[in-house]
């Protein structure tokens, strides 16, 4: 039978266990799971990056000199790929929040009908993300 680890259990000759990373890569999510997964790293992301952010604006209210220094800082590639990336972050966890709370309300809870708020959610917040995007780096 193998070696067995101490989170498996032998049942009716049958291996039960608690399914590992590893595992859980090899199994491909429905849209509304890779939103909610989304919608959860997003709010992770915004989390970990709040000081950084609450700094810069402290620094950039602070003074004129601050206000240059930061916009010198992010004036570049990187710091506006950084910054987009947040900005879809919040744009994404605002539009899962609301359909969130729209299924909490019992609307949507259908398979059909979850599958399109799903999609509307990754649709909406990456046209927005790409909206600002194009601001952001000067297309119009």
């Amino acid at each position: 039978m193998g070696r067995l680890f101490m989170s498996e259990v032998v049942k009716d000759g049958r291996r039960h266990g608690v399914m590992g990373l590893t595992d859980a890569l090899g199994y491909r999510l429905p849209l509304a799971g890779v939103v909610s997964i989304l919608h959860r790293i997003s709010g992770v992301l915004m989390f970990v990056l709040l000081p950084f952010i609450l700094y810069l604006l402290d620094t950039s209210l602070a003074s004129d000199m601050g206000f240059y220094k930061i916009r010198n800082l992010t004036s570049g590639v990187f710091a506006k790929l950084v910054i987009l990336v947040l900005v879809w972050a919040y744009l994404h966890h605002f539009c899962a929040g609301i359909r969130h709370l729209i299924m909490d309300l019992h609307y949507g809870l259908d398979k059909h009908t979850a599958r399109k708020s799903a999609a509307s959610v990754l649709a909406f917040s990456l046209t927005l993300a790409a909206l600002v995007g194009l601001k952001l780096f000067g297309v119009f």
